[in-house]
């Protein structure tokens, strides 16, 4: 095969949900936004659903259309955009719940899908999404009035347990919500690790699901083995790549491998990443180029067929340390080249 390998384990995805939905106090929802963080959302979404998940949360109407094809009429489907222009039918006719974040998606909304379900985000700090607390006050009984399904805030330093911002967003939140006979939901990945009071309603877990961090103790969701098209022998001196930015200073086997960074490999992963044959890391051998990387395979002793960039010896967020970046980062880069390979599920 001449294309690298992206295998995705679903039975994997669902023990993650699992696990935290065991730790949370609350239903559990999961984000399926990007494609399932690029995994596929029309495999992950029936497969969550189910294992259970009945809340699903996507970042733009237009992914939420073929996520209603897919999972029929019986989930909730929420999406964190909320009303934009041009929305309405197609809101409408998947029956998707906008998330309102504003005064001016507030009035679009009750104008052209009256009586239409509909939640509402606030900002609690995070200056992101969603109304801010005057801008709430002001709209706060108009928008009730309605009966909005559910009322969300986000949380922006959760995978930081200890960051001050957690518990004043908390306090926000609490400030603009006590009281209201409206479920509430809060809780990201790390606000379920956080503790029981972040939980609230409905917990929506995204990162964790697929593996990431901060959920350390996540299964595993992929692996990525990338077919090796060509090996060469250098003499000390000779260099690789672009820039010459390998040299040789030993006697060196070179194998190049079939994916670059077209493929979602960052560049800048390169000076600190290997790949691996079984339990031998092989260094990455100068810059990643677009669809090719060489790689040192002198201490291997044999000509590899393939070799893994993705596996237990090397997870997701080694790759995001590697290259200056998080792990949501390396999974929603995943090119379209791979050949996708679902194992479970």
């Amino acid at each position: 095969m001449s294309t690298a390998t992206l295998t995705i384990d679903l039975d994997a995805i669902v023990a993650n949900w699992r696990a935290l939905d065991a730790m949370n106090t609350s239903e559990t929802a999961a984000v399926v936004k990007a494609d399932a963080y690029g995994l596929g959302a029309a495999r992950v979404a029936p497969t969550l659903a189910r294992a259970g998940a009945r809340h699903f949360f996507v970042a733009v109407a237009e992914e939420g259309a073929p996520l209603r094809e897919m999972l029929g009429a019986v989930p909730a489907i929420y999406v964190f955009s909320g009303h934009m222009p041009g929305d309405a039918e197609m809101l409408r006719a998947h029956k998707l719940i906008p998330m309102i974040n504003s005064l001016d998606q507030m009035i679009r909304h009750a104008e052209a899908l009256p009586g239409h379900p509909f939640g509402i985000q606030l900002d609690s700090g995070m200056n992101r999404l969603g109304m801010e607390p005057a801008e709430w006050a002001a709209l706060r009984q108009i928008a009730l009035a309605q009966n909005p399904t559910l009322i969300m805030s986000h949380l922006a330093c959760a995978d930081e347990p200890d960051h001050a911002m957690n518990p004043q967003q908390l306090a926000t939140f609490r400030e603009m919500t006590d009281g209201l006979d409206v479920p509430r939901s809060f809780a990201n990945t790390g606000g379920i690790l956080l503790d029981a009071a972040y939980h609230f309603d409905l917990a929506r877990p995204g990162i964790g699901v697929y593996g990431g961090r901060p959920f350390d103790a996540a299964h595993p969701v992929v692996t990525l083995d990338i077919p090796v098209i060509q090996c060469r022998d250098l003499l000390p001196g000779e260099t690789v790549g672009y820039a010459n930015s390998f040299t040789a200073t030993r006697p060196t086997r070179i194998a190049t491998v079939a994916a670059g960074y077209a493929d979602g490999i960052l560049r800048a992963m390169g000076p600190k990443t290997s790949l691996w044959a079984d339990d031998t890391p092989c260094p990455i051998a100068g810059r990643i180029s677009m669809d090719l990387i060489c790689v040192d395979i002198t201490d291997l002793g044999h000509d590899p067929a393939s070799l893994q960039l993705i596996g237990p010896h090397q997870t997701i967020d080694t790759l995001a340390d590697n290259a200056g970046t998080i792990g949501y980062e390396i999974l929603t880069s995943l090119g379209a080249r791979y050949t996708r390979r679902y194992i479970g599920g």
